[in-house]
């Protein structure tokens, strides 16, 4: 997974996490749901780019 990537996804996973909370804060239930979905949609994609550099690294494996 290159740097950018999970930069971008621990990045999204926090912007989810300020919703969230402001959205619990302020009493605003959309605003905490749209939160959750982003923090989930951040873990999700990290492990889809997890599963990707497993791939990569059992190709190089068996390569050699």
């Amino acid at each position: 997974m290159s740097f950018l990537d999970k930069l971008k996804n621990k990045v999204q996973k926090a912007k989810g996490r300020g919703k969230e909370e402001a959205g619990r804060q302020s009493g605003d239930p959309y605003l905490e749901a749209e939160g959750r979905k982003d923090r989930a949609s951040g873990g999700a994609k990290q492990v889809g780019e997890q599963a990707k550099d497993a791939a990569r690294e059992a190709r190089r494996t068996f390569r050699s």
